[in-house]
């Protein structure tokens, strides 16, 4: 089997945050390139951009929650006006150090989530992902 998620974006803040989650991600076999970038602002520019070949399509964005100037909430909504055909077959993973019950349930009711996860990222936390979200099933 080749790669799985041949692409995904890591949108944070965080820099070490960053760092250590992409490493996870490039180690995982299911990845084969992550993109990061740190304000939900700029990702956006990113994603809208998709149509006119500036940039590749992920398959799957991990989200924070908690970020200056455009924090996840905001830039979901902001991503749900998108064209149609750059947000189709996106995956967006919530990925924050929160345990408020209310940023889990807000995320889950949001029909442009599939899931909530906890930072950081571990071998065990993407195989869940990706035996989760995507019809594929992990080699061990």
């Amino acid at each position: 089997m080749n790669d799985i998620v041949t692409y995904s974006l890591l949108i944070d803040d965080d820099k070490a945050t960053n760092f250590f989650n992409k490493r996870m991600l490039l180690k995982h076999k299911a990845f084969k390139d992550v993109k990061v970038i740190q304000e939900a602002k700029n990702a956006l520019e990113y994603l809208k951009n998709i149509n006119n070949q500036l940039h590749k399509k992920p398959e799957l964005i991990f989200l924070d929650i908690n970020m200056p100037f455009m924090n996840g909430w905001d830039f979901l909504e902001e991503f749900a006006n998108l064209e149609k055909d750059v947000i189709d077959d996106i995956k967006i993973i919530m990925l924050s150090t929160s345990n408020d019950p209310n940023d889990i349930k807000k995320a889950l009711k949001n029909e442009l989530v599939y899931d909530f996860i906890n930072k950081p990222l571990s071998n065990d936390v993407i195989n869940q992902v990706i035996g989760k979200h995507f019809s594929y099933k992990i080699a061990r």
